[in-house]
């Protein structure tokens, strides 16, 4: 016995019909359903030019005026049902289909870890709302250009602590990023070589094809037990490119404001020959940053310096739906030939 697929009578529903589903398709020859309007307009001229040349034959049956009734619109009933017909067709000859699109990226990244200051001169507010704040808010935005590289967090002041490891969960690294703050760190100071320390083990055992640390500071190496050059050379013996960011400007920089509301200043100094020298040991670049904006250019250029090779591929399922408008127009189109054949049909008329 032959047994019917399960959605062989699917076409039936009226869903089809609805507003929603026929937004939801892509359709090959759009162009087509511009005719839509058309099929109601001829019909409508037919109409209108028939009304001029239809013979009309007087009858003296009744003494009074006939009455309207209901049942003389039943004659039109095939003629809605062949435009109808029309229109079901136009519909098919558009061809709706469903496409489904998957894209597949696949990238051999690259291992990165962010070393970041939290000391106290990280509150300054040359760069508003401070060194820190726009400095968290930009490490945010380079992570989220990145793909499948592995990613890690340091943080540092007196001491230097890892604070994720190597990971591409974006969304881990976003939130640890949004917990820095200051005094996380009780040790205050500015410990460069340890941090460095920290971000090298983390990634020494790392299969990459390319390691980089990416140091953020505004001040010069004042703790920790290592020398931030010997950091630099650990980092050149394992394959693992530095880049160092200086932040904040030099000088008097505003610090706070007293009872009186006067406006505290600091004098800042950045021990620039410092950075530069370990970015040159670590076969990186130094970058100096005096704003958010400057901030933002040198991520950029380190993202260009930096890019992972991404390759796509694209995975199409197209399905048509033709079949559905078209199996609605024949059971029109046999209704309409059934009710030709029927009372219905007014035979003067045609």
């Amino acid at each position: 016995m032959l047994k019917l697929p399960d959605d062989f009578w699917d076409w039936l529903s009226l869903e089809w019909f609805s507003y929603s589903t026929l937004r939801s398709f892509d359709w090959v020859y759009p162009i087509v359903l511009y005719a839509l309007p058309l099929v109601l307009i001829l019909f409508l001229m037919r109409w209108l030019l028939a009304l001029n040349i239809k013979n009309k034959l007087d009858l003296a049956m009744f003494e009074d005026k006939v009455r309207w009734q209901w049942t003389s619109l039943l004659r039109f009933i095939p003629r809605i049902i062949f435009i109808l017909f029309m229109m079901l067709i136009l519909v098919a000859l558009a061809r709706p289909q469903r496409v489904n699109e998957q894209i597949e990226q696949t990238a051999e990244g690259i291992d990165i870890v962010l070393a970041l200051d939290v000391s106290g001169s990280m509150e300054l507010t040359d760069i508003t709302p401070n060194r820190l704040a726009a400095a968290k808010e930009v490490a945010k935005d380079f992570i989220q250009g990145r793909v499948q590289d592995r990613i890690g967090l340091v943080v540092f002041a007196g001491d230097a602590y890892s604070l994720a490891p190597l990971t591409t969960d974006y969304q881990l690294l976003r939130e640890s990023i949004n917990s820095i703050g200051f005094k996380m760190i009780s040790n205050d100071g500015t410990a460069i070589g340890s941090a460095l320390a920290v971000a090298i083990n983390r990634m020494r055992e790392s299969e990459a094809k390319s390691k980089v640390i990416i140091l953020i500071s505004d001040g010069e190496n004042t703790a920790g037990s290592l020398d931030p050059e010997l950091a630099a050379q650990l980092a050149y013996a394992y394959g693992i490119k530095l880049y160092t960011i200086g932040i904040g400007k030099d000088g008097q920089v505003a610090y706070d404001v007293d009872e009186s509301g006067k406006t505290l200043y600091v004098e800042a100094e950045m021990d620039e020959r410092s950075l530069r020298k370990i970015a040159q040991i670590g076969e990186g670049q130094f970058f100096r940053a005096d704003s958010k904006s400057a901030l933002q250019e040198v991520f950029q250029k380190i993202n260009r310096l930096e890019k992972t090779e991404v390759s796509e591929k694209r995975f199409r399922d197209t399905r048509d739906y033709y079949q559905v408008y078209l199996k609605w127009a024949l059971l029109l189109l046999m209704i309409w030939m059934l009710l030709k054949n029927t009372f219905i049909t007014n035979v003067l008329e045609d």
